[in-house]
């Protein structure tokens, strides 16, 4: 799940149980990184960070590793 912080430009990763998987930064025009927590730290180990360029880009990229569905929290508006 993929929700936004508010105050923020940064999106909490968590699984589907609630744990934190990290967060996804805005760090300016075009530029999202990935920084993976917890047990996702192994589980994207070799996978590139960043920078992407939309949040949409950093998602696919931890579909792909993952082979797992990024969701976005209802009714957060794309970024």
């Amino acid at each position: 799940m993929v929700t936004p912080v508010e105050g923020s430009a940064e999106w909490r990763l968590t699984d589907l149980l609630g744990r934190s998987m990290g967060v996804i930064k805005e760090a300016g025009a075009e530029k999202f990184l990935i920084e993976p927590e917890g047990n996702a730290v192994a589980t994207m180990d070799g996978m590139g960070r960043g920078p992407f360029r939309s949040l949409d880009e950093a998602l696919a990229a931890i579909e792909t590793r993952t082979r797992g569905v990024c969701r976005r929290q209802p009714d957060e508006p794309e970024a």
